[in-house]
């Protein structure tokens, strides 16, 4: 007889594996959208209209969004401040070979999204994720200018035609498989699953078979993956989102309020 959990929505690894190719904002999205609080703050969005805008700001967003939505799809307007995001103004004075904005140019899967304050675009190719701010008046043709955060590394003229910044990654870095192992963890100890079974689905049943014991390598393992989803879910997603820290003890205070 099947074990029942082999039919869990979190036990296919194959499930996680777009997991391999975010960025950090997506990773945070992907910590936040399965806090309890958040998404009761999501259902009560329509009855309590104001207080959905206060909860939005709370969790580090501009807007609440769907958090059935994974990070494919989702929106997430995350309040400003990611060294990550480019902004793009016109460019007041341009020299001669001033470089255009050219919106059909950037490579990869194209995303616009006005997050209540302005338009943000995003561009993502296998492995790589570009994310910009677009000012207002900015016109396809129009000469660019860049501005980026402290900590970012300067846009290189010429990033709308890069063809490399398609090539896929030939595989997977240690980071982002920590990253999936922590968000399938995370799902299966949401759902209730044992440590054990946790083990099972991420590292094998003969994995488990030989190597499960109490005081074992395997079980430590995924105990501290466990650990390390339920922080990143309770807040630590914030550093990911290079978001400032809450005073300890108001964040959870202030996600319970009815």
């Amino acid at each position: 007889m099947v074990s029942p959990h082999h039919f869990a929505h979190w036990y296919p690894t194959a499930a996680y594996l777009y997991i391999l190719g975010l960025d950090t904002l997506a990773l945070a999205w992907e910590y936040l959208r399965r806090h309890p609080d958040y998404r009761l703050d999501w259902l009560r969005r329509h009855r309590r209209p104001q207080a959905a805008q206060h909860a939005a700001h709370r969790w580090g967003l501009r807007l609440l969004e769907d958090p059935a939505l994974d990070a494919r799809d989702a929106h997430p307007a995350w309040q400003p401040g990611h060294a990550a995001v480019v902004q793009l103004y016109p460019d007041a004075d341009p020299p001669v070979d001033a470089e255009s904005f050219a919106f059909w140019r950037i490579p990869g899967h194209k995303q616009l999204l006005h997050d209540g304050k302005g338009l943000a675009l995003t561009a993502r190719s296998p492995g790589h994720c570009l994310r910009f701010a677009l000012a207002p008046g900015l016109e396809d043709g129009m000469a660019v200018a860049y501005a980026h955060r402290g900590g970012a590394a300067a846009p290189a003229r010429g990033h709308v035609s890069g063809p490399a910044l398609a090539d896929a990654r030939p595989r997977p870095t240690p980071g982002a498989l920590l990253e999936l192992h922590t968000l399938q963890a995370l799902d299966a100890t949401l759902a209730g699953a044992s440590l054990r079974d946790v083990a099972e689905g991420l590292f094998g049943a003969d994995a488990v078979a030989a190597d499960w014991h109490a005081d074992g390598d395997l079980r430590a393992r995924v105990r501290r993956l466990a650990r390390r989803g339920d922080a990143l879910m309770r807040g630590g997603y914030r550093r990911l989102a290079q978001l400032p820290l809450l005073e300890k003890g108001r964040f959870e205070e202030d996600a319970k309020r009815p």
